[in-house]
C-alpha cells in the first residue's frame, strides 16, 4: 500500500512541476523538459530548417502547464547565437498571462528592423513560478508569408494578452489567410479547478502515506 501510494504521489508531484512547450513556430529542437532552464532549451545550433515567418501578421503558439505564468519574446538577428545577450531585441515585451493548455498571441516584426529572406531566431521566455525556462525558433522572413492555425484566433491588433485554452490541439500549417479573430473565456477557471483538484489529491495522499507509515 505505501509503495503504490507513493508512486502517485510522485506522480503528481511531477504534474506540478510541469513546464511548457512552444508548438509554433517550431522549437528549435525536440522539446527535453530537463534542460528549459537551459540557453534555448539545450539546443546551442540553429536549426536547418528554418520557419518560414511573415513580417506582419505572425503569431506564436504554446502549451502552458501552469496555472498562472509570464510571458516573453526575444530577437536576435545573429547568425549563430550562444548566449542569452544575442537576444537583444524585445519583440513581445514580459506579461502576466493565465490558463493552462494552448495559448496564442500576435507577433509583428515590422519594428524590429527585418528584411525579407533574412534569417533570425526568437527566443520564447516562459516563468510558471519555477524559474525561467527557454526555448528558440529559427526563422527565414518572407514578405509573402502568411500564416494561421485553427486554435489561434486573433485579431491584426492584438496586444500582449494570451488566449488560454485548455482543450486546444490544432497544429500551425501555412494558409493564405492570416490569424483572424476570437478568445475562449473559460479557460483560467478551468486551469485553477485542475490545478485545485491535483492540489486536493496530494494532500489526500499524503495523508494517506502518513498512515501506512504510523500502521
Amino acid at each position: 500500500m505505501l509503495a503504490s501510494t507513493s508512486l502517485v504521489f510522485a506522480s503528481l508531484i511531477a504534474l506540478a512541476n510541469a513546464h511548457f512547450q512552444l508548438q509554433f513556430p517550431p522549437a528549435r529542437g525536440p522539446f527535453v523538459e530537463d534542460d528549459e532552464p537551459k540557453f534555448c532549451d539545450g539546443f546551442d545550433n540553429p536549426s536547418s530548417n528554418r520557419t518560414a515567418f511573415p513580417i506582419t501578421g505572425g503569431f506564436f503558439k504554446l502549451n502552458s502547464e501552469h496555472p498562472n505564468w509570464t510571458i516573453g519574446v526575444n530577437l536576435t538577428t545573429k547568425a549563430n547565437p550562444t548566449q542569452f545577450t544575442d537576444f537583444s531585441t524585445t519583440l513581445f515585451p514580459f506579461t502576466k498571462e493565465s490558463g493552462e493548455g494552448v495559448a496564442c498571441f500576435a507577433l509583428d516584426l515590422s519594428s524590429a528592423g527585418v528584411s525579407d529572406g533574412q534569417n533570425v531566431s526568437i527566443q520564447v521566455e516562459f516563468n510558471g513560478s519555477d524559474g525561467n525556462l527557454f526555448q528558440c525558433a529559427d526563422l527565414t522572413i518572407s514578405s509573402t508569408a502568411k500564416v494561421s492555425d485553427p486554435a489561434c484566433n486573433l485579431t491584426s491588433s492584438a496586444s500582449p494578452s494570451g488566449t488560454a485554452n485548455p482543450s486546444g490541439s490544432a497544429t500551425a500549417s501555412a494558409s493564405s489567410g492570416s490569424p483572424s479573430a476570437s478568445a475562449p473565456s473559460s479557460g483560467s477557471a478551468v486551469a485553477l479547478g485542475v490545478s485545485g483538484a491535483y492540489l486536493a489529491l496530494i494532500v489526500g495522499f499524503v495523508g494517506v502515506a502518513a498512515g501506512a507509515v504510523i500502521v
